[in-house]
């Protein structure tokens, strides 16, 4: 299918060929542009390079019905549970108000797979994503995945839950990200790494995205681009 807006077109073919693209969430959110790229896909080249050109945390966003099948909880939902069983934690969970760009976070487990050594190296890294793109691929064909046979946790690759709604509910990276995996037809579970800027301390500008990804060959694109494309 063609997109009727070509930057559209572009990300969704880059993503279905396994290529990296950049997403900007917007101007009233994070103000902050990801590399993404389908998690089955990555090799250990790639982890290299976000860690080198981006310097973010480099992250799996896992569609909503396979977390849900795979059993995986919101990190904060985790910390409550075990304030209640023993452990004094709960004062560090989330609350409403503390994040201010949105109402949560999606953060749920940090894993390795269970064949790496330390879990940080790149090959280790691009391991475990490999196989939780394999997981939700066979979850989300109805295959029931023992997660805990696989992997273990803690560990050096966080996951992120998608809200259940998708962009409906939230539109944060890790929805657009799978939104626009959506629309490729491709397994919904994506690696992501956050652009920051060595120079200034912060998150890498709009404008310094855009020129990494002209020089790059790669398609930058924003979040309401998606927004609108996955809801037409």
């Amino acid at each position: 299918m063609k997109h009727k807006n070509e930057n559209v077109y572009k990300a969704v073919a880059s993503v279905k060929r396994g290529s990296m693209v950049l997403i900007y969430d917007s101007d009233e959110r994070e103000s902050e542009t990801d590399i993404v790229m389908p998690a089955q896909a990555v090799t250990p080249k790639d982890v290299a390079l976000m860690r080198r050109d981006a310097g973010g945390l480099i992250c799996v966003a896992v569609h909503p019905i396979a977390a849900e099948r795979l059993r995986l909880p919101f990190a904060s939902d985790l910390l409550r549970y075990a304030s209640g069983n023993g452990f004094d934690v709960a004062e560090v969970a989330e609350k409403p108000g503390d994040i201010p760009y949105d109402r949560n976070s999606s953060f749920s487990l940090w894993v390795n797979h269970r064949k790496t050594f330390t879990g940080i190296t790149d090959i280790d890294r691009a391991l475990t994503i490999n196989e939780i793109g394999k997981a939700v691929k066979l979850s989300m064909n109805g295959t029931v995945i023992d997660f805990g046979k696989e992997f273990r946790s803690p560990g050096h690759v966080p996951l992120l839950r998608a809200a259940n709604g998708l962009l409906r509910d939230r539109k944060g990276q890790t929805e657009l990200s799978i939104a626009l995996a959506e629309l490729a037809g491709i397994t919904p579970a994506t690696v992501m790494c956050e652009m920051l800027d060595a120079e200034s301390g912060r998150a890498l500008s709009k404008e310094d995205a855009r020129c990494y990804a002209k020089n790059h060959g790669l398609v930058f694109i924003k979040g309401n681009e998606i927004l609108e494309a996955y809801n037409c």
